[in-house]
């Protein structure tokens, strides 16, 4: 049976003219070229003090942080200062990373500046001692296609994150509600 089928084929192209007759080796060969020029391209060097990737350059401000920090050090005492804040960033990150409904958002991402940039606004906005060096939210946010539902998504792990700092349920809240209008900002589709 396979022997007819291969027979009939070749058949078929011995039938046709000879510029009609796919080039079988030519495709495998742009292939393997496309695939050697992807290979040949350098991949971008991580600064040798932070680990980031480089980023176009842009104009560095607290206002870019997406929400006004909160007066007084009760939000910051309540996450634990700075070492507490770290660690819901960090829990929020390793959660989004492998949680399947989300995941695929931080695969071409730079961990390592997410992580920094996410500690920095959330410091900020605790009013922990920093400043947001990081880009807008609509700029950052812009070419992601991010859903309503990835945003909840999102807002989950944050919220296990927290619970594991044992942040109170009042201190999620505030937070949150500074973190809310952002959607407008973060949702593109």
């Amino acid at each position: 049976m396979i022997s007819l089928i291969f027979a009939l084929t070749l058949a078929s192209f011995q039938d046709m003219p000879v510029d009609a007759v796919p080039d079988i080796a030519s495709e495998s060969q742009s292939e393997a070229e496309a695939e050697a020029e992807a290979a040949a391209k350098p991949e971008p060097q991580r600064d040798p003090v932070t680990g980031e990737l480089p980023v176009n350059p842009y104009q560095p401000s607290n206002a870019h942080a997406g929400a006004a920090p909160f007066a007084g050090t009760g939000m910051s005492d309540a996450f634990h200062g700075q070492e507490g804040i770290r660690r819901v960033v960090n829990g929020m990150v390793d959660r989004a990373i492998v949680d399947p409904r989300i995941s695929e958002v931080f695969v071409s991402h730079d961990l390592v500046r997410l992580r920094r940039t996410l500690f920095e606004q959330f410091c900020h906005i605790l009013n922990a001692g920093c400043d947001y060096t990081g880009r807008d939210m609509a700029t950052s946010h812009r070419d992601l296609g991010l859903q309503i539902d990835d945003l909840n998504v999102l807002v989950e792990n944050l919220q296990a994150a927290m619970a594991d700092e044992r942040v109170g349920f009042a201190a999620q809240n505030r937070l949150l509600s500074k973190l809310a209008p952002m959607k407008r900002d973060v949702v593109t589709r």
